[in-house]
């Protein structure tokens, strides 16, 4: 993410789903989805079992760095 010059930030943890909002480059990135799924979500599943799912909340429509 930080190669991209983004971030994530945690927003919340609600009945072992987490909440996640995608900042900087990472805002309005077309591969945000890919990158959730395939990477932030498996990492800390396997950290912290007791996450069953991340969800984005990002407004990716809103964003004024997108990586492209």
């Amino acid at each position: 993410l930080a190669q991209h010059g983004g971030n994530i930030e945690i927003i919340d943890l609600d009945n072992n789903i987490l909440y996640v909002n995608f900042l900087g480059g990472c805002q309005g990135c077309s591969a945000s989805k890919a990158t959730l799924k395939n990477g932030v979500q498996q990492i800390l599943k396997k950290d912290f079992s007791f996450i069953e799912d991340v969800v984005d909340i990002t407004d990716h429509s809103a964003g004024n760095n997108p990586y492209m």
